[in-house]
């Protein structure tokens, strides 16, 4: 089955509530997307929000490869060996993440639709279903109460908490809302590398109480080897996040011991090839997965989700970049029940393009 056409392009998305992190607040997201048709009518779909901060590629750039450089060579390819494909495009763009994910993610979309089965079955489900975290931004307790209640309204039972800013603050509404909640809620915490090693210190004995179920990426990319001297139990609770980028950063963690979680974005490691290779290295190394997103389309939030399933050691799922959105290209892509997240079994990716 041959590849007729290829299209890329840009697409504003705005988010429905803005938020705020350690370094910003985003009110609207960017989405580089590109489309793969094939010779019955099938259009694969792809998608990317890279941070140009943390990969040094963002949308524009990714947009201009994929029309001016490389969509063009797709076109008479037979999508039965799309794996090539994509290696010949990490090849050419080794440093492009957000490039690779858009090809990536077509093309496994197309290729799924056109076996008929969802990619997630075409690699091996070791997965139906799993708990999905929900984000609350930084800001005041009150508001950060007010968040939790209403996510609790909505069924959800797994909270991820963005910290870093002042420490003390985030102590005391980590603590509100296990006083608030009691047991109701897992909680998460993502400090966004907001933390000095004496700061991680005192938020891990000021939470003890709290019962964390992990930390994500709390020291900059550039200090995180200072976590060697904490204790080894404590490691295993954090989630690499900015300092995981690809194959090559998860087997310079894996052989330090540095972590015990892996956090997998698609944006950083370049599509679902990518992230299974993330995957391959953790899994000897005793390293569980967390699949986390920017502020996605459900494009790329779908094929990240389909790789999740595909892989025994996924633990956890904070695939929550879409639900904000106040527009998308597609509809579908997953189900969300009782704060549980499954595919659709739809073939492919799962979603419809509106």
């Amino acid at each position: 089955m041959k590849i007729v056409a290829v299209n890329a392009f840009l697409k504003d998305l705005a988010l429905s509530k803005p938020y705020t992190i350690a370094w910003e607040t985003i009110s609207k997201v960017e989405n580089v997307f590109f489309e793969v048709i094939l010779e019955n009518g099938i259009t694969g779909i792809g998608a990317a929000n890279p941070a140009p901060e943390v990969v040094g590629e963002g949308p524009a750039d990714a947009l201009e490869k994929l029309q001016k450089v490389y969509g063009d060579t797709l076109v008479g390819k037979d999508i039965r060996y799309f794996h090539q494909y994509i290696a010949q495009t990490r090849q050419q763009f080794p440093d492009s993440p957000g490039t690779q994910a858009c090809i990536d993610i077509a093309l496994h979309d197309a290729f799924g639709q056109w076996l008929g089965i969802p990619v997630a079955d075409y690699y091996g489900r070791f997965h139906e279903r799993l708990p999905l975290s929900v984000t609350i931004g930084i800001k005041d307790e009150a508001g950060t109460l007010a968040e939790a209640a209403a996510y609790r309204n909505a069924g959800y039972h797994v909270l991820k908490v963005k910290t870093g800013l002042d420490v003390s603050a985030d102590v005391q509404r980590l603590k509100s809302i296990r006083k608030s909640f009691g047991d109701y809620f897992t909680i998460r915490v993502d400090a966004n590398m907001g933390y000095s090693l004496k700061d991680l210190e005192y938020f891990l004995s000021a939470t003890k109480t709290c019962g964390l179920e992990l930390i994500e990426q709390p020291l900059p990319v550039k200090e995180d080897q200072q976590l060697d001297a904490l204790p080894a139990a404590t490691r295993k609770l954090l989630a690499a996040d900015e300092s995981l980028k690809n194959a090559s950063s998860a087997l310079s963690l894996a052989q330090n011991n540095r972590y015990g979680i892996f956090n997998i974005k698609l944006m950083k490691c370049g599509g679902i090839t990518g992230a299974l290779a993330i995957a391959g290295i953790a899994a000897p190394a005793g390293i569980d997965l967390f699949w986390g997103c920017n502020d996605e389309s459900i494009v790329s939030i779908s094929a990240a989700l389909h790789a999740a399933f595909s892989c025994a050691h996924t633990r956890y799922l904070d695939l929550d970049g879409s639900l904000d959105l106040a527009e998308d290209l597609v509809s579908g892509g997953f189900v969300i029940e009782n704060g549980y997240m499954r595919t659709t079994g739809a073939p492919g990716l799962g979603f419809k393009k509106m």
